[in-house]
């Protein structure tokens, strides 16, 4: 838990995450460019900022972007559906999705741990802290797009990739409208393969992330509300 700690969190699973301190992010990437500002946080949550990473113009770049996909075709409205999440299964059919897909327009959120819930036999939903016990740093594969408003203002937005969870998400995600599902998790050394690689080689890398290994603890029931971001929020619960 110390290492956790030290780096910073902020945190994330298919609706809540948790990101580290700007400087360690970009010690680690060695980005080209970068326009963001961000500082640690314990529970990022759905049309909030968030840094991201994408390939432009040859090199790596760091942006903030919405987190919840507004189709360039909306116009600036965010649509009414929930787009924080794209499915693999409709990466190349979904109205939101295919459009980025086609384009290339692949880009990385940023993260150091996610939340889950686990729905449990007394009827409470139980939020789970999920980490790597292999790397304090990923990132989420996702898609990014650009849209455009009637007064001329432009935003960029993202939304994350989710696939069919692993032994150990399927046992805790067992909740919700969409049970059994995680992010695609990247590793450090497969964000170039996924921003810079052909369509064929960066779908290859959206896969389940080993459960053995990942870690997961119970923490407290203050992760429900996204107003809440300290870092206690991913200490386990005690007793």
């Amino acid at each position: 838990m110390a290492a956790r700690t030290m780096f910073g969190y902020s945190a994330l699973m298919c609706g809540r995450y948790i990101l580290a301190q700007q400087a360690k992010f970009e010690r680690a990437l060695q980005l080209g460019r970068v326009h963001w500002e961000f500082s640690a946080r314990y529970n990022v949550a759905p049309s909030q900022s968030v840094p991201v990473v994408r390939a432009a113009d040859g090199i790596h770049e760091g942006v903030m972007m919405r987190w919840g996909l507004i189709p360039f075709f909306a116009h600036g409205v965010p649509p009414k559906y929930s787009t924080i999440n794209a499915t693999i299964e409709k990466l190349t059919s979904g109205p939101a999705w295919r459009g980025p897909w086609k384009r290339g327009q692949r880009c990385i959120q940023l993260a150091s741990g996610f939340y889950e819930w686990h729905l449990e036999s007394t009827g409470r939903k139980q939020p789970y802290f999920i980490h790597l016990a292999d790397e304090p740093l990923f990132g989420f594969a996702s898609i990014w797009d650009r849209s455009v408003s009637a007064d001329g203002a432009v935003i960029e937005s993202c939304a994350i990739i989710t696939l069919p969870a692993n032994e150990l998400l399927r046992k805790i995600h067992n909740a919700g409208a969409h049970p059994g599902r995680m992010p695609a998790i990247l590793a450090p050394d497969q964000f170039s393969g996924w921003l810079d690689g052909s369509p064929q080689q960066a779908h290859a890398l959206l896969g389940a992330y080993p459960a053995p290994r990942m870690g997961a603890q119970p923490v407290n029931l203050r992760v429900n509300s996204p107003r809440n971001d300290d870092p206690s929020l991913i200490e386990p619960l005690t007793g």
